[in-house]
């Protein structure tokens, strides 16, 4: 099947990887719909990025943490659009709460945004994506979390498991309708989320990670374009780390550790 995307939507597009996606993808030649949760002038800026690529950009909130209701900003921004050929699961947002003190509440919160309304999110635009029958692709950002642990986040890591498992399942189920789905999981990237301003943030020096630094959220943006585009036509079920090589470093991690700080340090 012929894949020619020309409309996007990214969520969580106010800063940092949603902008950055939403940017490359504007320059590959597709109309963006671009989510933001509470920040709406950052959306806004993102818009007009958008704009400046020459292509159109429309603006809608998304709660992901509204279960119910969070699939109509989806809906909505399709309206908009005309269709969708390609949609970026991108919002997200972690806890920093051990396991121990961690309550049900919190743990309910943390999976509503990242895992319950992301289903609902991705099935509504998959919808769209059989009914067209055009194909489409689905991608969703989860982290190098997606797979391995991290102390002091045991809901978010397991809302990101839970993701990885659902594209994975996905793809299998879409597949005959010519809809690929794939996920890419970030490392360590400069991003507001991280405490890095600015668009395109200067990364930090990071001796950990083989690379030796962190990544820019241009870096993701340019491995989920590749997995909207037509030369991505057979790449599905598939998670892409873009993590400088972190996920390599387990055992060398391990063995050049001097204190217990890890322990009690969940941003490590």
């Amino acid at each position: 099947m012929d894949f020619a995307p020309r409309t996007a939507i990214v969520t969580g597009s106010d800063s940092g990887i949603g902008r950055a996606t939403a940017v490359e993808l504007a320059r590959a030649g597709m109309d963006v719909g671009i989510t933001w949760h509470s920040d709406r002038d950052g959306a806004e800026h993102t818009a007009d990025q958008v704009r400046e690529a020459g292509r159109k950009a429309y603006v809608r909130q998304l709660d992901t943490s509204d279960v119910p209701g969070c699939g109509a900003a989806i809906e909505a921004l399709i309206q908009d659009l005309g269709g969708v050929d390609v949609f970026v699961n991108n919002a997200g947002a972690g806890d920093g709460r051990s396991f121990l003190e961690l309550d049900p509440d919190t743990w309910k919160q943390t999976m509503d945004i990242n895992l319950n309304g992301a289903f609902v999110c991705i099935q509504a635009a998959a919808r769209h994506m059989v009914d067209a029958g055009r194909g489409g692709r689905i991608i969703a950002v989860t982290s190098v979390h997606e797979t391995q642990p991290k102390v002091h986040a045991s809901a978010y890591v397991a809302a990101k498991h839970g993701l990885g498992g659902l594209i994975k399942t996905i793809a299998l189920e879409l597949a005959e309708f010519g809809i690929t789905a794939n996920s890419v999981a970030p490392g360590a990237i400069s991003t507001p989320m991280s405490g890095r301003e600015g668009d395109d943030p200067e990364p930090d020096v990071n001796p950990g990670i083989p690379l030796g630094r962190s990544g820019r959220a241009v870096e993701i943006a340019a491995v989920v374009n590749f997995l909207a585009s037509p030369a991505a036509a057979y790449v599905t079920g598939a998670s892409w780390p873009v993590d400088g090589g972190m996920l390599q470093m387990g055992p060398m991690g391990c063995a050049h550790l001097s204190s217990n700080e890890w322990r009690e340090n969940g941003k490590n």
